[in-house]
């Protein structure tokens, strides 16, 4: 009996997964430089429950010799942190390790904390513990939220770190510090369509002084006066992500510390396996793309000409992995003297793609790869002007959904659709700034970090941005997409093909019926008003 042919969607990622087989190899070696330093080396981390903590630790453990991982977890839910650790050792990105090294669990010791607390909630015996014991920390932990209270952004970003700061002060044993920050830091409104360097540039407001206000001032207070104080930064997470860095530079003087700056993390490109993304990045770019294939989102808001710049996640870990060895390596004898390096991993300056070039794309090429649970036919109408956006999405997002909640309410079912709607557009709007301005992220020192590895810690851990065919990525992260988000198990490809050319037609058909109707409906209205004047002022 015949082999059943492969879904197209299944035999598109074998192939890119097959390629990389050779890598698996090399790794396994474990001879390379980089490969060395972490053998027998005791780590802390914060931030693992989280999209590149994850995937950070999944790397550690698959690349190198390392012994033992400290992770930062909190109780969550009503689940305990070791609960959380055996839930979040579920997923599917851990597949390889449990059938390669099934004892790497044994090496992993969830430490109860929180990074938003002082001494980051740990127990004294647990602080004892981690300063006597560990050699590398990275400090990955951050609310992303662009949205997030003032208070509570600088609880995370900036006391939080100033906490671990004070960590690395005290671990005896420490050889590299990596904090994690954000290209868009300086993405502030004066830097826009300029060059934003490798260097730490002038706080917004001094820490301790943004510290002062959160602990001292209530929310309600906090929230009345965060458009004054971040004002030329979009957001507080870059606003609060920017004060942090200063706090490095200051209290980083005397250690073994570094910083990284991704710019938009998105799908792994190879590692451990194509298209691997997180569900906690629902809320960004991903979502929006997510929401697109599903044939939930009919519109977005961006600049065409703009830039993209999208960052595998096995590159941003891959940079943290060996900016940490870099680190190391030429620690002085008098570290309070060494220039703390700024590492920038982002893609627009040497590979870039445009968000038009990301749209051809999805229209031309990922159409052949369609979920079979889409909801209606994938297409997206995108502009730079607010107020075209926003007829966008009252056409295609907002009236049919308070439809539809109208419907439902009329059979005594749960309104649901016009929240939904609200949220999208919300999410979009969040989104516009970094897709309708550009800034251009300088990445010399990442570049020579590249250029100085050895041939092996090339492959191994990679993070060269020139060899990103940007076709083959996109379409893997929207594979990835299906596979990790939809959970369609990438089959029923050629159902889903069929399946939007029925929506197709129905769309077809129907948008213009709609339009319409809603033409009628507004024209009657305008004119009962008009009818309504005329008597009144007979």
């Amino acid at each position: 009996m015949a082999t059943e042919a492969l879904d197209p969607a299944q035999a598109f990622m074998a192939k890119i997964s097959d390629r990389y087989k050779p890598l698996h190899d090399i790794t396994a070696r474990g001879t390379s430089s980089v490969q060395q330093f972490y053998c027998g080396a005791t780590v802390f981390l914060t931030g693992g429950s989280g999209f590149l903590g994850k995937h950070l630790i999944e790397k550690l453990f698959r690349a190198t010799k390392i012994a033992k991982i400290y992770v930062l977890l909190r109780s969550k839910k009503g689940k305990s942190i070791e609960q959380r650790l055996v839930e979040m050792l579920k997923d599917p990105l851990y597949d390889t390790l449990w059938e390669d090294q099934p004892e790497f669990v044994d090496k992993i010791v969830a430490v109860s904390g929180d990074v938003s607390e002082l001494k980051l909630g740990l127990s004294d015996k647990d602080w004892n513990t981690i300063t006597d014991e560990v050699n590398i920390i990275f400090h990955l932990a951050a609310t992303t939220r662009f949205d997030e209270l003032l208070k509570k952004a600088t609880f995370i970003n900036i006391r939080g770190t100033r906490e671990i700061l004070a960590l690395g002060k005290a671990s005896e044993k420490l050889r590299s510090f990596v904090y994690v920050s954000t290209a868009f830091s300086q993405a502030r409104d004066e830097y826009v369509n300029g060059e934003i360097l490798e260097k730490f540039y002038t706080t917004p407001i001094d820490s301790k002084v943004m510290i002062g206000v959160a602990e001292s001032m209530d929310e309600e207070r906090i929230n009345n006066i965060t458009t004054n104080l971040i004002k030329g930064w979009p957001n507080t997470y870059t606003f609060t992500k920017a004060v942090a860095e200063g706090l490095v530079d200051t209290m980083g003087k005397d250690l073994p510390i570094c910083v990284v700056r991704p710019a938009i993390v998105a799908c792994a490109i190879r590692e451990p396996n194509p298209g691997w993304i997180d569900l906690s990045c629902i809320y960004g770019a991903s979502g929006y793309l997510y929401a697109v294939g599903l044939g939930v989102a009919h519109t977005a808001y961006g600049k065409h000409t703009n830039q993209v710049d999208f960052i595998p996640v096995d590159y941003v870990n891959n940079t943290i992995l060996v900016a940490a060895w870099e680190t190391a390596r030429n620690k002085s004898p008098t570290p309070q003297k060494d220039e703390i390096k700024i590492y920038a991993i982002a893609s627009a300056a040497k590979n870039p793609i445009t968000w038009s070039g990301v749209q051809e794309i999805l229209a031309n090429k990922a159409r052949y790869y369609p979920t079979p649970k889409a909801v209606s036919y994938t297409f997206a109408w995108c502009t730079s002007v607010r107020l075209l956006y926003w007829i966008y999405a009252w056409l295609l997002h907002l009236i049919p959904a308070y439809i539809v909640d109208t419907i439902l309410l009329l059979f005594g079912k749960k309104r649901r659709f016009g929240n939904l709607a609200q949220k999208m557009s919300k999410m979009t709007i969040v989104l516009s700034h970094f897709l309708t301005h550009q800034w251009k992220f300088d990445d010399r020192n990442t570049s020579a970090l590249f250029d100085s590895l050895s041939k092996d810690d090339r492959e191994i851990f990679n993070f060269d941005v020139t060899n990103i065919d940007w076709t083959e990525y996109i379409l893997t992260l929207c594979l990835g997409l299906r596979k990790y988000f939809v959970k369609d198990g990438l089959s029923g490809t050629l159902y889903g093909r069929k399946k939007q050319m029925i929506l197709k037609i129905i769309t077809f058909i129907v948008l213009p019926l709609y339009f319409y109707c809603l033409f009628k409906f507004a024209y009657c209205v305008i004119y009962y008003i008009f009818c309504l004047f005329s008597l009144f002022f007979k």
